[in-house]
């Protein structure tokens, strides 16, 4: 089995994009890490290598949490399986 996506923790929100040329409407297979397990999910936009996929609906303000930390808070309402990036999520450090 192919992985497309890796999740630190099961707590997790995100995944990070493995693989490149990820498009949308495709059916993925990720690994959550410390727990050795497999998940999958549609995803509903391309996303580049590197990049996050939300692995659950986040309304504005939410924190999104990624390697067991908080990497901010959501400006735009964002779906599962939607790219999770810099105009949908912002820092809390300023």
């Amino acid at each position: 089995m192919a992985i497309d996506f890796l999740v630190h923790e099961a707590g997790d929100g995100v995944g990070v994009a493995a693989v490149e040329g990820i498009k949308a409407g495709q059916d993925l297979t990720g690994w959550i890490m410390q727990e050795d397990q497999t998940i999958t999910i549609k995803v509903l936009n391309d996303i580049p290598i590197g990049h996050k996929i939300a692995l659950k609906d986040f309304a504005v303000g939410d924190t999104v949490f990624k390697y067991g930390t908080d990497i901010g808070k959501v400006v735009a309402s964002i779906k599962k399986g939607e790219h999770l990036h810099v105009h949908n999520v912002k820092t809390k450090r300023w």
